[in-house]
C-alpha cells in the first residue's frame, strides 16, 4: 500500500475539477486536512461573514467527501506545523494543494515546503497569476492589455469530474470537531439573512451557475440594476473554490447576447490576483504616490461619518440600501458596491482603507485580491484606477440605474415614497427618523477637489 498523501485546502473547497485532490486520488490513499490557520495571516485572518460561510463549505466538503470513502480532517494552527503533526501521524511525506497568492499563503506555501515535498497545481483561475506577460516578459499592470493577453490563452481546459471514490488510509488522524471552532455568531446571531439567501458548498455553487445560464446572455443589460440584479451571486463560491471558474466558463461561454461582458469579470477576478502577486501589500498600500499627500479626515465627527456610512445612516438612500443589504446578507450588488465606495472616499473623504477592512469583515466573497483592486480603483490610488476626481453623484446614479425597488426593499421607512421622491426625499417627504444627509453633494464634492489638489500641489 502507497503511503498516505496529504491534500491540503485552503480555498479550493469542492471535488469537481480539483487538481489537488484528483492527482493525490490517483496516488493513492488521501488525508484531505483544513487547517484553520489565523496567525500567518496575523490581520487578514478571516472576517466574521467569511467564517460563517466556511463553517457551511467545510460541513458540506466533509458530506461530499464521505460519499466517496473519505473524510475531512480539521485542524487549528500553524499550516507548516499542523501539517507535518497530521503526516507523521499517518506516514505521508508528501502534500498536494492548490497555488494561492495572497501574500500570507505564499509565505505558508514556502514554510510547508521546508518541512514537507508540497505539490502545488494551478485550478482557482483562469491562468496562473504572474503567467499573462507583456512583450517585455513583465506582468500586465493595466487591466485591458491584460485581459486581451488572457483571452487569447482561452477557454481554460474542459473541467474534470470529481473522483469515484476516494481511497482512504489504513488509519486516520484525529481531527478538531467543526462546531467547536465557534465560526458560527451565537450572541447575536447576526447570520439569519445569510442563512435566507446562501447554500454554501459545492452543491449550492452548482445551483447559482445553473440558475445563471439561463441570464447570461443578459448580463450587459441587467448588471448595472439593483431593483433586477442580474449578476450571478457566484463570487463567494467561486472565492472558496467550491467552483471553478473553469466550470463556470464552460457553463456560460455559449450563452450569446453579453456573455462576454461577464466572462470579463471572471478575467478581472485573475487580473486581480496578477496585481497582488506584483504589490503583495496592495491592500494597505496605495499605488500612486500622490495619495501619501492626501489629508483624509480624521477625529470625531469623521468617526461618527464612518459609523454612518457603516450602518446605513448617511441619507443618501442609495447608499443606504447598500450598506444595509451587506449588513443583512453579507453581499452587495456591483453597481451599489462602487456607489458606496465613491461615497465614503470622497463625498466623506475618509481613507479607502477604512472601506476596505468594512467589507473584509462583512462580505461572504471578501477576497484579498479582488477586495483591494476595486478599492483601489474607487478611490483612483491604483495602479489601474479612474482618476480621483471623478466623483459619482449617488442620486443621479440611483434614478440612472431606477433603484426604486431596491431602496424600498432595504430601507423600508422610505417604502410609501414615490419614484419621483425615493432617490432623493426632500426634507418635508423625508419620513420621522430617516437622517438627513452627512452631507450635500456639492459641499462633499468640492471638498475632496480641494484635498485633492492640495495633494497634488505638495
Amino acid at each position: 500500500m502507497n503511503p498516505p498523501i496529504i491534500v491540503w485546502l485552503r480555498r479550493d473547497l469542492r471535488l469537481s475539477d480539483q487538481p489537488a485532490i484528483a492527482e493525490a486520488a490517483s496516488q493513492g490513499p488521501v488525508v484531505p486536512v483544513y487547517v484553520l490557520d489565523d496567525e500567518t495571516p496575523r490581520h487578514r485572518s478571516m472576517g466574521g461573514a467569511s467564517r460563517w460561510w466556511l463553517h457551511h463549505s467545510l460541513k458540506s466538503l466533509d458530506a461530499a467527501l464521505r460519499e466517496k470513502g473519505s473524510r475531512l480532517i480539521l485542524r487549528k494552527g500553524r499550516c507548516e506545523n499542523v501539517l507535518k503533526e497530521v503526516a507523521e501521524e499517518v506516514g505521508a511525506v508528501s502534500v498536494h494543494a492548490l497555488h494561492h497568492y495572497e501574500p500570507w499563503w505564499r509565505n505558508a506555501e514556502k514554510a510547508v515546503g521546508q518541512v514537507l515535498d508540497l505539490h502545488l497545481h494551478h485550478g482557482n483561475y483562469l491562468a496562473p497569476a504572474g503567467s499573462v506577460i507583456n512583450g517585455s516578459g513583465r506582468p500586465y499592470k493595466i487591466y485591458t492589455p491584460f485581459w486581451r493577453a488572457l483571452h487569447e490563452r482561452l477557454p481554460p481546459v474542459e473541467p474534470h469530474p470529481r473522483p469515484a471514490r476516494i481511497e482512504a488510509p489504513a488509519h486516520w488522524p484525529k481531527s478538531d470537531r467543526l462546531a467547536d471552532w465557534k465560526l458560527l455568531p451565537a450572541k447575536p446571531d447576526w447570520a439569519g439573512g445569510m442563512r435566507e439567501m446562501w447554500e454554501p458548498g459545492e452543491d449550492g455553487a452548482k445551483k447559482r451557475l445553473h440558475a445563471f445560464v439561463e441570464e447570461a446572455s443578459a448580463y450587459e443589460a441587467q448588471r448595472n440594476l439593483p431593483s433586477v440584479d442580474g449578476t450571478s451571486f457566484l463570487s463567494p463560491h467561486l472565492h472558496f473554490g467550491e467552483i471553478s471558474p473553469g466550470q463556470v466558463w464552460h457553463a456560460v461561454a455559449d450563452a450569446g447576447g453579453s456573455v462576454e461582458t461577464f466572462l470579463g469579470e471572471l478575467g478581472w477576478r485573475d487580473y486581480a490576483q496578477n496585481v497582488i502577486l506584483q504589490f503583495p501589500e496592495y491592500g494597505s498600500r496605495s499605488a500612486k504616490e500622490d495619495f501619501s499627500h492626501l489629508h483624509w479626515r480624521t477625529g470625531k465627527q469623521a468617526e461618527s461619518d464612518l459609523a454612518a456610512w457603516q450602518r446605513g445612516r448617511t441619507g443618501y438612500p442609495i447608499v443606504d440600501a447598500g450598506m444595509r443589504q451587506l449588513w443583512h446578507t453579507g453581499w452587495m450588488h456591483n453597481r451599489v458596491r462602487m456607489i458606496v465606495a465613491s461615497f465614503l472616499i470622497k463625498h466623506l473623504l475618509l481613507d479607502w482603507r477604512e472601506g476596505e477592512k468594512w467589507f473584509w469583515d462583512t462580505l461572504v466573497d471578501a477576497d484579498y485580491g479582488s477586495n483591494a483592486v476595486n478599492w483601489q480603483w474607487a478611490a483612483g490610488s491604483g495602479v489601474d484606477a479612474q482618476m480621483f476626481v471623478r466623483i459619482m453623484a449617488p442620486l443621479s446614479q440611483s434614478e440612472k440605474f431606477d433603484a426604486g425597488a431596491y431602496i424600498r426593499e432595504w430601507v423600508p421607512e422610505l417604502a410609501d415614497l414615490d419614484d419621483a421622491d425615493i432617490h432623493d426625499p426632500a426634507s418635508d417627504k423625508r419620513p420621522r427618523g430617516y437622517p438627513a444627509k452627512l452631507v450635500e453633494h456639492r459641499a462633499g464634492r468640492e471638498r475632496a477637489l480641494a484635498a485633492w489638489a492640495k495633494a497634488k500641489d505638495r
